[in-house]
């Protein structure tokens, strides 16, 4: 191991750059059979295993032991599952709008050919700059609601993802199947 790497302060970089990351291992059958059941069922089967692998919640310590394909699929999902319930407002509400908008996000999802949602978040990214901060505040449920009429910007991007989302998910699922050894090593 080189010396840099047992600095905590360097471990995420080593994790990426040497490529430590844990080993996810799923079964060729268990993906056969999420496969079958179709995108979301196949996206879903990655992502639950690669957050059991990270103790079931992604933090800065978890985030350490999981390579950039993987945060990136808990983040889309993350992404996806907030504003499909509730839009950009309870994403960023619920404290996830630093974790999309201000980490290279919008760049890895464009890599994986994730263009339009790539512009979707740097306009989410430039919202949540200017609101982020008073849409994070703790409220009631009623003061939560409001929060929606007091930014009505943030309507064309939920309306947008909605309506996408297929296109997203169907995307992500085909990088997944196409890179499988970025995200698990697949068994018998």
């Amino acid at each position: 191991m080189h010396l840099f790497c047992l600095s905590p302060a360097y471990s995420y970089l080593c994790n990426h750059i040497l490529g430590l990351n844990m080993e996810i291992q799923i079964k060729e059958n268990d993906i056969q059979a999420a496969a079958a059941g179709g995108m979301d069922d196949f996206v879903m089967l990655f992502y639950h295993r690669i957050l059991q692998s990270a103790g079931g919640q992604l933090d800065a310590v978890s985030m350490q032991q999981l390579n950039s394909d993987q945060i990136t699929l808990l983040a889309y999902v993350i992404l996806r599952d907030e504003v499909m319930t509730g839009g950009f407002i309870q994403l960023i509400h619920n404290g996830y709008g630093g974790f999309v908008f201000l980490n290279p996000f919008a760049k890895a999802i464009r890599l994986w050919g994730l263009n339009e949602l790539t512009k979707l978040v740097y306009k989410g990214r430039k919202l949540y700059e200017d609101h982020g901060k008073a849409i994070e505040q703790e409220c009631s449920d009623e003061e939560f609601m409001a929060l929606y009429e007091q930014f009505p910007d943030f309507d064309d991007l939920d309306d947008e993802f909605v309506t996408q989302e297929e296109y997203f998910t169907e995307t992500v699922a085909h990088y997944i199947d196409e890179h499988l050894d970025k995200f698990v090593q697949v068994v018998r």
